[in-house]
């Protein structure tokens, strides 16, 4: 076992130190060795040390860099240091993180990183919270515990009776409520098609002048941080709102809740205690490795009454039990890597990581601006919209970047426009990362 990880450290080591060098997306002939991952099973055993050659020389070559310092697609974060040591030290230990009673560390590594996001969030100590794979599953979290809170309101006992003649629930979304945040709703059982869409502003923001006559049992939907462009609901005014309306408030928070940890962008966030329900991920702007995500609850007995399960083998406790505030029973130990992040961090790390890539942000969009290009939206947080000409220009640039390696930067679709979206979001960029994409955008730009 001391060689076979010995092995792993030296080219997972090797690995990391080659990402700054490499093209960020992997070449044609090293997606083409793929192939020799299939196959049929074979009869023998194969020795693991064979096995770990196997995934590093096909497999690695053929990765997207996305935990190098040049990657700016989909929000996409690296794995900090102390999160990637950390998350290696939970594999070896295999902890199931359901109950304390299965293991005391995991439940006290959560209880220590739910009470560091909630000093964070300036969140009361009363809110509770539970660790996912990712938002969406956060989403679905925060939605179930707001479907037990409004209909047990309404006199229905939707866990026990589901949701066949229930009260209707009126759900209020924004126009450009992120896709996952859809799905979500069609996993509680509310439907992507049945939601009251409200109208948005020029940059995705809610338009609270225009939302319909509240109803209950409601549910209103806010979103912190449009994953096109990086703006937030006015989250304070509409809770207010929905507050005085007795509905339940969920705020998507994917990325942009982290905003909250700088002086320079914690207006954006203004109101966030006010909701009754948030989902984030941490394998965004936290940096932690995948999958990892939150969900945190103002009522945590509505998520513990929604979530939890019962069984006569299962024990039970006074201590907070974790699977309570999750859709998942057996799960590995995600507080781990959570934990070592903010604490490798701590309150100024964090901030100067927020703050560092929304300047890094506003650089790339001042340098394309000056070259000509157009920025489509207005460049708040870590999101960047450009426009190179007509949509199949951009399309083309697009993809040449892409193909060209420096860095790699997603296409998106914005108020019926194609975009390049350049999403600041790893820890590992540096301002020569920054300088060295942004001249590589520009020539294939030019050139094209």
């Amino acid at each position: 076992m001391k060689d076979l990880l010995s092995d792993a450290l030296t080219r997972s080591v090797d690995y990391l130190s080659g990402l700054a060098f490499r093209p960020v997306e992997p070449r044609p002939d090293a997606i083409a060795k793929l192939e020799a991952f299939s196959g049929p099973l074979p009869d023998a055993p194969t020795a693991p040390k064979e096995v770990l050659r196997r995934l590093d020389e096909w497999g690695s070559p053929a990765t997207i860099a996305n935990a190098g310092p040049r990657y700016f697609g989909f929000v996409t974060g690296g794995a900090l240091p102390a999160s990637l040591a950390a998350n290696w030290l939970a594999g070896a230990w295999d902890q199931n993180a359901h109950f304390v009673i299965g293991s005391p560390v995991a439940a006290a590594l959560e209880n220590a990183a739910l009470g560091w996001v909630r000093e964070i969030l300036d969140l009361p100590k009363s809110w509770g919270g539970g660790f996912v794979t990712g938002t969406t599953m956060g989403n679905f979290s925060g939605l179930a515990a707001g479907r037990h809170a409004v209909l047990k309101k309404a006199g229905w006992d939707v866990e026990a009776q589901g949701l066949f003649r229930a009260p209707e629930v009126q759900v209020i979304v924004g126009a450009e409520a992120h896709t996952t945040l859809l799905q979500a709703l069609a996993l509680v059982g509310f439907g992507r098609e049945r939601v009251v869409k409200v109208p948005v502003d020029k940059q995705g923001r809610m338009l609270a002048d225009r939302l319909p006559k509240l109803r209950s049992p409601c549910i209103v939907c806010l979103q912190a941080g449009n994953v096109n462009t990086g703006s937030f609901d006015p989250i304070a005014e509409i809770a207010a709102h929905a507050r005085h309306a007795g509905a339940w408030i969920h705020l998507d928070g994917a990325f942009g809740l982290w905003a909250a940890a700088s002086p320079d962008t914690r207006h954006l966030t203004k109101g966030i205690a006010d909701v009754d329900s948030i989902a984030t991920d941490l394998h965004k702007w936290l940096n932690v490795p995948y999958d990892n995500g939150l969900a945190l609850y103002r009522d945590p007995e509505a998520a513990r009454q929604a979530l939890s399960i019962t069984a006569a083998y299962l024990p039970k406790g006074e201590e907070r039990q974790p699977c309570d505030y999750t859709p998942e029973s057996s799960r590995r130990a995600r507080g781990v890597e959570i934990w070592a992040a903010l604490l490798s961090l701590g309150r100024s790390g964090l901030r100067e990581l927020i703050e560092r890539h929304c300047r890094f942000a506003r650089r790339f969009a001042g340098g394309l601006q000056g070259e000509g290009y157009e920025i489509l939206n207005d460049v708040v947080l870590n999101q960047v919209l450009v426009s190179f000409g007509s949509d199949e220009q951009t399309a083309r640039v697009i993809t040449a970047v892409q193909e060209d390696g420096t860095c790699w930067c997603s296409g998106t679709t914005w108020r019926g426009r194609a975009a390049m979206r350049i999403s600041v979001s790893s820890w590992a960029t540096t301002e020569e990362d920054v300088e060295r994409s942004l001249d590589a955008i520009v020539r294939v730009a030019k050139a094209i």
